[in-house]
């Protein structure tokens, strides 16, 4: 224990030792200082094991000259993580994001160490995970010793991500801004297919969107929506502004009616003053936010979510191209279960036809090695800029038709030719 005394931040991962299990803090909430120090100590250390999800920013501890001492397993990856991912450098975990609390809860991953960033504390002690809560907070509650990077710049959030500072063992302080991912512009493409998703929205509706440029189209197109509720793994900027418009009241909500609720966030400054120290926003434990059963009590729930491919019959690959591990399991399932048990539900899947070197998105078959994340018998609507298919009930024969109906007019006459060669029909 530290007794309140602040170290510096190589002070504080001396902590770690070889053969440790290491959580690091989700998205933008990944220590900075704490990784840098760690990752000096490298050569002192065997066989560290590190288990996070998505983290933005340094994650020089994957590249391959410290394979012998830190071992990086990913429940989901992003864009820093999947050179080492391609490399074998470092390890994927296909888990929903909803189990992964439990994991650390039943000690079937006993974490010795969580390293993660926090607001200073309130005149109570209470520390504030911030931005990120998902499954930072299991892994706080559950690891022998926590290690953090107490922020000044840390938003304060309301819900389940606090800590008292006598929880935390060793601490440094810092002054920094946390990351932020700058909103993109949506293409025409992408716009088109916002406009096709909101058509189907109805007013009072409970969203789930993650990020990206989609999701952003989206929210874009509902600003004529009347009482829409937010419950989510995530959210960025686009909801700023939705909210603002006086669009999500979730007034409709049966749990936590009025509140947007989430477990993560990611976006610019914007979004990280939007929840400071606002009680409208309740950031939560990821086992609850995903779990399907509070989900599908929410009316209307519209889970709005993305994919690599889908073939023909609604089999959704959203983690790998082929074999090559591109993403994660995340929330897709959780959310799209959820929503297609909720009053008036609606889960979708939204992706362009193309991809950008203008192969089609939608196949006659995935590619050798991908991943089913979501079944055909879960898929309900499958959305493009061409249209909206809506598959629940579908024979197969009719599901072949309304996947072609809506790929690119291009497309069209080979995926025909690939769906008699493979079911004899079209």
């Amino acid at each position: 224990m530290t007794n309140g005394k602040v170290l510096t931040a190589a002070e504080c991962v001396k902590i770690i030792q070889s053969n440790n299990k290491v959580f690091i803090h989700s998205g933008v909430s990944a220590p900075q200082q704490l990784i840098k120090a760690m990752v000096e100590r490298a050569r002192e250390l065997k066989g560290v094991n590190i288990y996070q999800i998505h983290t933005e920013g340094d994650c020089s501890y994957a590249r391959p000259e410290f394979k012998d001492h830190f071992t990086v397993n990913n429940f989901f990856t992003g864009a820093n993580m999947r050179a080492a991912l391609s490399d074998i450098t470092a390890h994927y975990i296909p888990i929903f994001l909803s189990e992964i609390p439990q994991l650390f809860n039943s000690r079937t991953i006993d974490l010795d160490v969580a390293m993660v960033q926090v607001s200073p504390p309130d005149k109570h002690g209470m520390c504030s995970l911030g931005p990120s809560v998902d499954i930072s907070i299991s892994a706080v509650r559950n690891a022998k010793f926590v290690v953090a990077q107490v922020n000044k710049k840390m938003p304060r959030t309301f819900g389940d991500g606090q800590i008292h500072i006598s929880k935390i063992h060793a601490f440094t302080e810092v002054n920094e801004p946390i990351h932020c991912v700058p909103r993109g512009t949506s293409s025409e493409v992408e716009k088109a297919i916002g406009s096709n998703i909101a058509s189907i929205v109805e007013d009072g509706a409970t969203l789930q969107l993650g990020i990206g440029a989609i999701p952003n189209a989206v929210l874009e197109a509902l600003s004529g929506h009347k009482d829409l509720g937010i419950h989510s793994e995530m959210f960025s900027d686009g909801v700023i502004d939705l909210y603002n418009k006086g669009a999500i009241t979730g007034r409709f909500k049966k749990k936590h009616p009025g509140k947007i609720v989430s477990s993560f966030c990611i976006g610019s400054q914007q979004l990280y003053d939007f929840i400071d120290d606002n009680p409208e926003v309740l950031l939560l434990d990821c086992s609850y936010t995903n779990n399907t059963h509070i989900i599908s009590q929410n009316p209307k729930v519209t889970a709005i979510n993305g994919a690599m491919e889908v073939d023909l019959t609604g089999q959704v690959c959203a983690d790998s191209i082929g074999s090559r591990i591109y993403s994660g399991v995340g929330g897709q399932m959780d959310f799209i279960r959820g929503a297609s048990l909720s009053p008036g539900g609606k889960p979708i899947i939204a992706l362009p036809s193309m991809t950008s070197k203008k192969t089609s998105k939608i196949v006659s078959q995935l590619k050798l090695g991908s991943g089913v994340v979501t079944t055909r018998a879960h898929v309900h609507y499958v959305v493009t800029e061409f249209g909206i298919a809506n598959l629940h009930g579908l024979p197969i024969r009719e599901r072949i038709k309304e996947m072609i109906r809506i790929s690119h007019p291009e497309m069209r006459e080979q995926l025909s030719r690939e769906a008699y060669e493979l079911f004899k029909f079209v």
